[in-house]
């Protein structure tokens, strides 16, 4: 597990938040509730990206 962490990349609020077009304090919400998982870094959040893609793929609906 350890080396998964030290590949990964981090993206900081401000990344994720362009990435998923909404605003930083969508992703802080998301952190707090448990739905992103999330590094704090001093007083700073970093997320992996794979937790994005894997957060965008449990939320991803078909339209039609």
């Amino acid at each position: 597990m350890a080396e998964s962490f030290a590949k990964a990349r981090f993206l900081t609020v401000q990344e994720v938040a362009q990435l998923l077009r909404v605003s930083s304090m969508t992703v802080y919400r998301l952190i707090k509730a448990g739905d992103l998982p999330a590094a704090r870094v001093g007083r700073s959040f970093r997320v992996r990206d794979i937790d994005v893609d894997a957060y965008l793929e449990s939320r991803y609906t078909q339209a039609g």
